[in-house]
């Protein structure tokens, strides 16, 4: 009767075993999903992050770019999804001379915390001139989010602006080595391109894998 007993209860248990071992299976899938070389690489010479006691996503972009700018909207949607462990930032690309003014005016209207808004404006006035190199076009743009020509001029060639754009420039050089933009980032150790992961939703898939790699890793 024993034996009878411990029979029936074997197969009582045996959906649920089938069930782990189906669940088991699937994790090994997604953790197979993305690999080294393939959706992303991994950098010989990672970059020091901003905070080390958080998951660092970098996106490198440029104002010029028309892919970044349609990235935009799913970065934003994607930002609301982050974890409290996760820090995002983004470094403005310099590997032209007018790009480096441009990086100027990001790191410019991050000092003076503006909107979304000011950014979408950026990106649609170098959409029609990508070499731009007028300050006063960008200066008059500032103005309309109440930061004086005054203001702007001082803050654009500020020593503490210009240490940042040459940072940034170092960063992407010489730790993320940057082929194109947009491009992620995760904490200063994996390069994504569109290219590797097959578009940019793809792309923050596997910034999502990646976290959560590092995650598992602390």
């Amino acid at each position: 009767m024993t034996i009878v007993r411990r029979m029936a209860a074997l197969l009582l248990l045996l959906p649920t075993l089938i069930l782990t071992q189906s669940a088991c299976a699937e994790d090994t899938a997604v953790a197979a999903k993305y690999e080294a070389g393939t959706h992303y690489e991994v950098l010989s010479n990672p970059a020091r992050t901003l905070d080390p006691n958080k998951i660092e996503v970098m996106e490198v972009f440029w104002y010029g770019c028309s892919h970044c700018y349609a990235i935009e909207p799913l970065l934003a949607k994607w930002k609301e999804t982050i974890a409290d462990d996760v820090i995002f930032a983004k470094t403005p690309a310099v590997w032209r001379d007018f790009m480096r003014l441009h990086a100027n005016v990001y790191y410019t209207a991050e000092a003076f915390n503006l909107p979304r808004e000011f950014h979408n404006e950026i990106f649609a006035l170098l959409a029609k001139s990508p070499k731009l190199a007028d300050q006063n076009k960008f200066a008059a743009i500032f103005a309309k989010y109440g930061v004086s020509e005054e203001d702007f001029t001082k803050k654009v060639n500020a020593f503490g602006i210009m240490s940042k754009v040459s940072q940034g420039e170092k960063r992407t050089r010489k730790n993320y080595l940057i082929q194109g933009t947009p491009e992620m980032v995760v904490n200063g150790k994996y390069r994504i391109s569109t290219r590797m992961a097959g578009s940019q939703a793809g792309m923050l898939d596997v910034v999502n894998y990646l976290v959560e790699l590092e995650r598992q890793a602390k």
